[in-house]
């Protein structure tokens, strides 16, 4: 019987990895929360209608990048390509704008598109949404 490979693209965090990815976890974590940043973390995966509106319709991203899928009940959702779609529809949806000025939110997680090879990476992130216009308001890390 052939093996099951991990999905083209993808790749398993072996137990000599995890060192180092938690190491740059939590010094993003902690970097970012002595600046007063808080975390927030939204799902894996969104309605694909979110990244239409976010980045637009007729972009790579929404056309050639995103996998969709339909859940059981018809609606079209996506494997997050990117984080900023999701966390700005979760800091508009909780109205935390009302609540923090300004919004400063830091969030990790993997994120999951194709180019001309399907890639998964892990993308750690800071963002001031709304907020200072100064270059460290927002900051975004990838690892593939």
């Amino acid at each position: 019987m052939p093996e099951i490979a991990a999905p083209k693209g993808t790749r398993d965090i072996l137990p000599a990895e995890q060192t180092a990815l938690r190491w740059v976890l939590e010094t993003h974590r902690q970097v970012a929360e002595s600046f007063g940043y808080q975390a927030i973390e939204t799902p894996i995966f969104e309605s694909s209608e979110l990244f239409a509106r976010a980045v637009g319709a007729e972009t790579d991203i929404v056309e050639k990048q995103m996998f969709t899928f339909e859940d059981r009940g018809g609606r079209s959702l996506a494997l997050r390509p990117e984080s900023t779609a999701g966390v700005a529809r979760a800091v508009v949806g909780a109205r935390l704008t009302q609540e923090l000025r300004p919004v400063r939110v830091h969030y990790a997680g993997p994120m999951n598109a194709s180019a001309s090879a399907h890639r998964r990476s892990t993308s750690r992130s800071s963002s001031a949404p709304g907020g200072s216009s100064a270059p460290w308001a927002s900051a975004v890390c990838t690892c593939s």
